[in-house]
Parts: C-alpha cells; structure tokens; sequence
C-alpha cells in the first residue's frame, strides 16, 4: 500500500515495541515516517482499518548472507561440526562459482531473490555479510552491507581489506564492515579493521564465539578448526594458538572500540564474558536460533545476555544453515522453544534490538515518532496480549510498506 500524506491506520493490536502492545490502536503516519501511535476512539479519524490484525514495525533481519540465496536446503546435515560445515560451504560456494562464471550477474540475482524473501515476511532491514565485490539488491528493502575481511595470509588480508574500503567508498550510507571470525581473521587484521569502523563511524560485525571448537583452536591450536585448516594447506602452528592469555577476552575489548559491533552467533559465551561484554554498551550479540538448532549447540546464554543488559539482536543467517530467510519465523521459533524468554523480548530483539546493533534505533524497530513506516502485519483475533502472543507463535506475518520517507536512510 502507498500513503503520500497524513493518514492513520486502526488495527485490533499496534505493538509499537518501544511500549507495551496497544488493543483497538491506531498508527498515524506522514510522508512515510510514524507521527504517533494511540488507543482509537470515537473521536480518532480513521483513514484505513486494517481489522483483525496487529501491526508491528517492519522486523530487522540483523545477520544473514544473502550470497546463498538459491541454495534449497541447508549444507551438510543437522547436527555436524561446525568445522566440517565451514569446508562443506567453502567446496558449495566454489562449485556455484564455477556453474555460474559466464552469467552476467548471478550474485546480484541471488541476492535480489534473498532480499526479496526475507522482505515478503514482514522485514524492513537486513543486516548482510558482503563478499566483495558486491552489488545492492534490485528491492526496496533497506540493506546494511558488512564488507567481510578475512586471511590469514598478509597478502590475502591486504587484497580484502582493500576491497572492503572500496565497498565503503560504494556504498558510503550504507556499508559496514566484517571482519569474518577469529579463524579466518588474526588479530593484527581484526584491529585493522576496528580502527576502519572508528574512522568511518561504521558498524562492525563478527563470528565469535560460534562453538567449543573456535575457542579450543585460538587456546590450544588443536581441534577440529585446526584439522580442517591444515586440510586446506595452511599452516596452522603459524597462526594458532594465539599468542594472548584469554582469546575471548581479547576480542571483547577490541571490538568495544567500535561505534556498534555486534558479535554474531555467540553460542559459546561463558558467563564471565557476559559479565565482561555487559561493561560496553557498543557491543551486541546477533542471535540465529534456528542456525544454532541446525548445529546441536549447547542451549544458547541469550537469557544471560539479556539479564545482563547487552542488545541482542535476531538472524536468519543464510539458506546455508537455514531452510528460509523469514525471520519472523526466528521469532515464532522463540516462543515455542524457548518459553524461558519473554515474548515481548523476543519480540524487541526482532525489531529494536537489530536496529540498535547496525546504528540504525532511530529509523527502524520501533513505532517511536519519525521511525520509517514499513510494517509488519500478523493476522490476529487476540482479545488480550497473552493470547496475542499466541496468535504470533503461529501465525504469519507479512510487510505492509508505504511511502519511502524522502530523507535518505
């Protein structure tokens, strides 16, 4: 639906986030940005009753790779090693590159159709680990592009980093960059591209933390990642262990120096690193729960990061992990495994707490005056907020955009 003036909904439920769900509410919306959210009366002009339905901002997919957009089933098979997945992507990726080498832009096509399916589901916002070079997908959905960085090689560091400036430099609103994860990126390159972020006031995100394994290999050099590695040629004994007492430690204080960087996965966090991570309100965990399902990962410390104040924010991460790109189902997962959380935070991190972990709270994730105005609508009969909840465990959601603000985003 496309509004060019002043116009108000009225739903059975406006969730506004930023405070508690409204019964009967109204949402009145200009140029394309929210004005203001309300109970409806008798006295409230309504421009489109939307009816038995709960409006909510549009989600924020805050982790994905768009890149494995046209595989139909995730890699490998539930349950294996993290490590073994890594190789098994790395062989996916380098078939599909070969299949794909004379077709005149593949990668924006497959990244068109990701952007796509993940919009139809009700998200307004994706947070999207780039390999560079990349081109923005053909949607209106808004995309914050993480350069990734990686190589443990200096040669190889040097050539991504480079690209990573120059995707910068592409796309300056809207790019961000990553530093890919404590296996594929030392530390000198790590501090690289922190100072990037500082200089160019952009968020950074990062694998940490992913498994046991990622821990057992910067500790000890050992472990499956280290198998994995020498079976790729590298020379492991020259990077690994690192040469730090507490890896994890390290990380967390590094990457605090970042305006906004999210650590993304995080299934490994011991509670004195929460404790650690809770001193730097720069640092958010991005959580992907159906990916760490798809793994077997020991139950994932979000209830601890959320008692100890940090953002966290929700993922889908790819289609290589993932059977879709929907994540409101990531919420829905939420409310039916996960009872230990309460459903409006699990509803804060599909929204507000992405948006805060990509520096972009004050457009989107909530219904807060001058928030960007794309929506997510969930059909609902709900007469109180418990059962609305309910509805939302099982029913879908879809995006109910209007008019882009004419400021840029």
């Amino acid at each position: 639906m496309h509004v060019n003036r002043s116009t108000t909904l009225r739903a059975r439920w406006v969730v506004p986030i930023a405070g508690p769900p409204i019964e009967n509410g109204f949402l009145e919306i200009g140029d394309g940005r929210v004005l203001c959210t309300g109970k409806a009366t008798a006295e409230t002009s309504i421009c489109h009753d939307l009816g038995d339905t709960a409006i909510l901002p549009g989600l924020v997919n805050a982790h994905t790779h768009l890149e494995f957009s046209d595989l139909v089933e995730p890699v490998g098979h539930a349950g294996m090693e993290l490590a073994d997945w890594i190789v098994a992507v790395i062989k996916s990726r380098n078939a599909r590159s070969e299949r794909d080498r004379d077709a005149p832009q593949p990668d924006r096509d497959v990244i068109t159709t990701g952007a796509i399916e993940a919009a139809q589901s009700g998200t307004a916002l994706i947070g999207e680990i780039a390999t560079t070079p990349w081109q923005a997908p053909a949607t209106e959905v808004t995309v914050v592009s993480y350069a990734e960085v990686l190589g443990l090689s200096a040669s190889r560091a040097a050539e991504r980093f480079q690209a990573a400036t120059q995707h910068a430099q592409s796309y300056p609103h809207a790019a961000g960059i990553s530093p890919h994860a404590p296996y594929s990126a030392p530390p000198e390159l790590i501090k690289q591209c922190i100072d990037f972020a500082l200089r160019s006031s952009s968020p950074l995100a990062m694998h940490v933390a992913e498994s046991p394994a990622e821990r057992e290999l910067l500790q000890h050099g050992s472990g499956p990642f280290a198998e994995n590695l020498q079976s790729l040629g590298l020379d492991v004994a020259a990077h690994f262990p690192w040469r730090r007492e507490s890896p994890m430690n390290w990380l967390i204080d590094s990457l605090a120096h970042a305006p906004a960087a999210s650590i993304v996965h995080g299934n490994d966090l011991r509670d004195d690193e929460i404790h650690r991570m809770a001193i730097h309100p720069s640092l958010s965990v991005v959580y992907c729960p159906r990916t760490h399902a798809y793994f077997g990962h020991a139950p994932h410390p979000v209830a601890k990061l959320l008692a100890a104040g940090i953002n966290v924010g929700l993922g889908t991460d790819s289609r290589a992990s993932n059977p879709d790109l929907q994540l409101w189902r990531e919420v829905q997962f939420l409310l039916n495994e996960r009872q230990d959380l309460p459903p409006d935070c699990v509803l804060q991190m599909a929204t507000q707490g992405g948006a805060i972990a990509m520096q972009r709270g004050a457009l989107f994730g909530s219904l807060l005056p001058g928030r960007v105005a794309t929506l997510a609508t969930i059909p609902t009969q709900a007469p109180s907020e418990a059962s609305l909840y309910r509805d939302f465990s099982s029913a879908p959601a879809s995006l109910f955009r209007l008019m882009p603000p004419t400021t840029r985003h």
